[in-house]
């Protein structure tokens, strides 16, 4: 799902990196201490789920867990995914830093509709209804992505159109993997670590602290 260098307009990247820019801001702003731990794991399940690709024209198809990313860290998924994007861009190519902010606006505003989403089932400790509202928010995930991903490139014109439309329905496959792996993922949560699915609380500020 990532798109690469050399195709995207400046209006395009400047929006991109404006909208991941202030979606950052949030999610660090939303993030206290317990909540860092969290957001490294999720960074570092996103950065290794994103390895094994298979390439569909200007973009790639893999799992990319953005429901579970919406899921368990909500708006700090936008920083989760800055971080892995980045990391994949320095180690193995991927994207690139001028598609940065696009990218991670492409991903992490699907994983926070996820999010939102996923907290009207309010699954407790149910693991069926977990996995039900797991499997929503990982389908959802991937169909939001890849349509933002088609959008983005549909900016650019009727050259990447048709790319646009066959990036869009190569994801659909890879929507209800995702389902099946996030409901599995919330529904074990929901079993043995049901407070990892709490809500990343802003961080307090200290009184004490001009």
């Amino acid at each position: 799902m990532h798109i690469a260098e050399g195709i995207l307009t400046p209006p395009v990247l400047v929006a991109g990196g404006l909208v991941a820019a202030a979606g950052v801001a949030v999610g660090l702003r939303r993030m206290d201490l317990e909540a860092v731990p969290r957001v490294a794991v999720l960074s570092s399940a996103l950065f290794v789920a994103s390895l094994i690709q298979a390439p569909v024209g200007p973009a790639s198809v893999h799992l990319v867990l953005i429901g579970l990313a919406g899921v368990v860290l909500g708006w700090a998924a936008f920083p989760a995914f800055l971080v892995a994007l980045l990391l994949q861009c320095i180690f193995f190519g991927f994207g690139g830093i001028a598609v940065l902010g696009v990218n991670t606006a492409n991903m992490a505003i699907p994983a926070v509709v996820c999010h939102y989403v996923f907290r009207l089932t309010r699954p407790r400790r149910r693991e069926a209804m977990g996995f039900v509202g797991g499997f929503i928010a990982g389908a959802l995930g991937i169909v939001l992505g890849a349509l933002l991903v088609s959008l983005t490139l549909m900016t650019t014109g009727r050259a990447f159109t048709a790319a646009a439309t066959v990036i869009f329905s190569a994801h659909l496959p890879v929507a209800a993997i995702e389902g099946v792996v996030t409901g599995w993922a919330v529904a074990l949560l929901c079993k043995v670590r049901p407070e990892v699915l709490s809500p990343v609380r802003p961080a307090e500020r200290n009184p004490s602290v001009a």
